[in-house]
């Protein structure tokens, strides 16, 4: 055993030490560290060739009244700024005012200080910021005789409204949820959290979609080992294109070789700041409404936004109902192929006779009856989900109800088993957490398998090897299954029983806080 541990450690260590590695060993730039030049002409013609003279880039040349007139242009992307806002805060102004403001000795100073009216401005003499500007939405200003440019921020394209999260739904609680715009998100985090010491730091990953990334934590509360950690494994991420947080997940965990999830997903923003409370980190990625969550442990992907809204006394019984429903979804069909198969001597009799008499006319084992039954579940689900709109749940409800009924009537499952299967398939959706409740419906076939070959042994064995798998597991240096393995009394507060706010003025000490005090 610790020879292992000991080649786990040696194992992160080569993977931290490969990923610095590759952090500092980035391929330089298409672009290198082109300058620009004083030819507004030159430049145009270099940007638009680089985006392959694109119908969707807008170049507009005019002229600058000044001493003596200069000619300029300015460059955007059709569809990712907020025309009126060129027209006019940019073109207007420069193109009309510009003569009356002669007295400037430097036309840059008259243009940035003067002229142009929008709030985000930034002057650059690199080519690579210029072209890194423009495909974000922003616009640039080229000037003949001048080897600078000015992206002007002009971000303006179609968003979704911020609307309440489907997969996070609550009875009591804020119905906002995040959109697909960083942007929106950050304000998101902003409002609900106004102190000065929330810090996030941007980033650019893919080397082709550029797509943005922001790391947020509180300076003083989470540990600066973690945010080190995080931005370390961020930074050495190399894929050309990252669409979604599912890619930065997989790239930053801890180990790949584990169904359950290492890293939490959430689209409320309410979550995501009370997880910035307990010292965590939340990656926020641009084009997704899912926010990532790090470091995690087993426990909390049980939790509920809603528990900390409602009384204890009502957040402690559902978590209850959570842990009950994990083990039925989990162990369900496994028990009653065990006791089918093997232990019927275990059952009252009256209950061992009504199973015998509705299995008499199945012509399968009971473990093909199971897997059946929960195959046609699963695919059930999985059709629910792409149908379109309201059919979805309709299909699904009515088809299990068919497909069941039908097979009692036909004899090949027993009426037993179509309820084993519909409590089960229940159960893993009061999970509030869908990627947790996904990795208990794979988990649950080998264990149907263990099941039919050695009986409750064979469960009582797979609980053991789960347990050690779940032990051994980590998220970015914190134990899987703290704050029970180790132990942790002060943490066990706000575990199964969530005991009232004021006996919790502490923070988790499992994520290692700088501020453990809830109150400073």
């Amino acid at each position: 055993m610790k020879r292992s541990s000991r080649l786990m450690r040696r194992r992160k260590q080569r993977k931290e030490q490969m990923l610095q590695e590759l952090a500092e060993k980035k391929l330089e730039d298409k672009l290198g560290d082109r300058q620009l030049v004083p030819s507004v002409d030159e430049n145009v013609q270099f940007i638009g060739k680089l985006l392959g003279d694109g119908s969707d880039v807008v170049t507009r040349f005019f002229t600058i009244q000044y001493t003596p007139d200069r000619r300029a242009a300015i460059m955007y992307i059709d569809g990712l700024v907020d025309v009126s806002l060129i027209d006019q805060f940019v073109l207007s102004p420069v193109m009309t005012e510009a003569e009356k403001l002669r007295t400037k000795t430097d036309l840059w100073e008259m243009v940035n200080e003067s002229l142009i009216q929008t709030g985000e401005m930034r002057i650059t003499a690199k080519m690579k910021d210029l072209v890194e500007g423009l495909l974000s939405g922003d616009t640039i200003l080229l000037l003949d005789g001048e080897s600078q440019g000015l992206i002007i921020g002009s971000k303006g394209w179609p968003m979704r409204s911020v609307e309440e999260p489907k997969t996070a739904a609550v009875v009591r609680g804020p119905r906002e949820g995040f959109s697909e715009t960083i942007r929106v998100n950050t304000a998101l985090i902003r409002r609900r959290l106004r102190d000065p010491d929330l810090r996030m730091k941007s980033f650019k990953v893919g080397r082709r979609t550029r797509t943005d990334v922001v790391l947020c934590y509180i300076e003083g509360v989470s540990d600066p080992k973690l945010v080190e950690k995080v931005e370390r494994r961020i930074r050495g991420i190399e894929l050309d294109g990252v669409l979604e947080s599912g890619y930065i997940e997989e790239m930053i965990q801890d180990d790949y070789w584990t169904p359950f999830p290492l890293i939490q997903n959430t689209e409320r923003p309410d979550s995501a700041v009370s997880h910035l409370l307990e010292g965590k980190v939340v990656i926020l990625v641009d084009g997704t409404p899912h926010a990532l969550i790090a470091p995690a442990v087993f426990a909390q992907f049980y939790y509920s936004s809603e528990d900390y809204y409602e009384r204890y006394i009502i957040a402690t019984f559902l978590r209850f109902l959570r842990l009950l429903s994990l083990i039925i979804a989990l162990l369900g069909p496994a028990f009653y192929i065990a006791f089918v198969s093997f232990h019927t001597e275990m059952l009252p009799s009256s209950l061992a006779i009504a199973m015998a008499a509705g299995r008499a006319t199945v012509p399968f084992p009971s473990i093909v009856e199971a897997l059946l039954m929960e195959i046609s579940v699963e695919i059930l689900r999985e059709a629910s989900v792409r149908l379109p709109g309201p059919f979805g749940p309709t299909i699904g409800i009515v088809g299990a109800l068919v497909i069941g009924e039908a097979s009692v009537t036909a004899g090949l499952v027993s009426p037993l088993m179509v309820i084993v299967v519909g409590l089960t398939t229940i159960s893993s959706y009061a999970n509030p957490s869908y990627n947790a409740a996904i990795s208990l419906r794979l988990l649950r076939f080998p264990i149907m398998i263990v099941a039919a070959g050695f009986g409750l042994y064979g469960i009582v064995l797979s609980i053991m090897l789960l347990l050690h798998h779940l032990v051994k597991l980590e998220s970015f240096g914190v134990p899987y299954m703290a704050p029970m393995a180790p132990l942790r009394w002060q943490d066990v507060k706000d575990l199964l029983i969530r005991v009232p706010w004021t006996m919790m003025k502490k923070r988790p000490s499992i994520f290692r806080p700088r501020n453990r005090v809830r109150e400073e």
